[in-house]
């Protein structure tokens, strides 16, 4: 099932390009905001809400895909972990794989399909777009065990880890979690249509220019591991993202009037347009030079990394 938000975030359902509403689905939720009302939804789901759903699409009226404003289908999750150093970069790090590591990205910074990223005045070295698998928690997970951790899981989304590269001193936080540097959508899909999450294709595109093109079986701790991990330091709550980490290969600038786009099998494809106020350029095309750094030595700690070739 692929759930949005659209219009004035309205809850709907997608099924063959149109859109079905689910607000009379979700009546009795009483909820100050979307994700308070998707967070319900998560919850009550499997009991109450799938049902609903199902006879929705088959009864409700609906509307084509493209008439409406789609909205990120997690508007303001609770925690993002966004992991660090999770892919084995085209097997490159496969006999000497990062430790696993992840950092928290503000809530603040999602936005949804059609939204605008935001390049903030600071002087750095350059923008990078890293597309990622969004991973989505259904249910309350502390301590959860690699076995268990689908028990866990809701659905799956597109993530996009905008992130600032050099500025000083250096921080996860302040590289990641500008507002804007998350956008997420266009849907979110429940895990019965994803079988297996380790065998799905991430793309990303810049203007039509195809950069970022890889395998999810490239991650170094899969999604068990990850939730295990995770949950063992914070309570993983239901609305809740982990973000799974990129392949390095094929990172690129974005920079002012950049288009950026991104699919993941099945998920649909999320665009978002860039802004600089500033109007700065960086060369066109891949950054081979931070690809060639990261396959050689992986990602340095954020506190320490040493800058690559040409990015002192």
């Amino acid at each position: 099932m692929k759930l949005v938000f659209f219009d004035d975030f309205k809850l709907g359902l997608v099924k063959d390009n149109r859109v079905v509403d689910l607000s009379e689905a979700v009546r009795d939720v009483s909820a100050p905001t979307p994700q308070d009302l998707l967070n319900a939804v998560i919850v009550g789901f499997k009991d109450r809400y799938r049902a609903r759903f199902e006879e929705a699409a088959r009864r409700g009226a609906s509307t084509p895909l493209h008439r409406v404003r789609l909205r990120s289908p997690v508007p303001r999750p609770g925690k993002i972990v966004a992991m660090a150093g999770n892919y084995l970069e085209n097997g490159a790090l496969k006999n000497n794989p990062r430790p696993i590591s992840a950092f928290l990205k503000s809530s603040e910074s999602v936005i949804g399909p059609g939204d605008t990223v935001v390049l903030p005045p600071n002087p750095a070295h350059i923008f990078h777009h890293e597309a990622e698998l969004g991973v989505v928690i259904g249910r309350e997970a502390r301590e959860a065990t690699a076995a268990q951790a689908y028990e866990h899981v809701f659905g799956y989304v597109n993530f996009m880890d905008v992130s600032a590269r050099g500025l000083f001193p250096q921080s996860f936080f302040w590289m990641k979690s500008w507002d804007t540097f998350g956008p997420t959508g266009p849907f979110l899909v429940t895990a019965d249509e994803v079988p297996d999450p380790h065998k799905l294709r991430v793309r990303c595109w810049v203007s039509g220019e195809l950069r970022q093109d890889y395998e999810t079986s490239d991650m170094a701790s899969q999604v068990p591991r990850v939730v295990e991990w995770s949950s063992s330091i914070t309570t993983l709550e239901p609305g809740d993202i982990i973000a799974c980490g990129t392949n390095h290969q094929g990172l690129g600038a974005l920079q002012d009037g950049d288009r950026l786009e991104m699919e993941v099998t099945g998920l649909g494809r999320l665009s978002v347009s860039v802004r600089d106020d500033l109007k700065r350029e960086w060369p066109r095309g891949t950054d081979k030079v931070m690809a060639d750094f990261i396959a050689a030595r992986g990602p340095a700690p954020a506190w320490r990394a040493a800058a690559p070739p040409g990015r002192s």
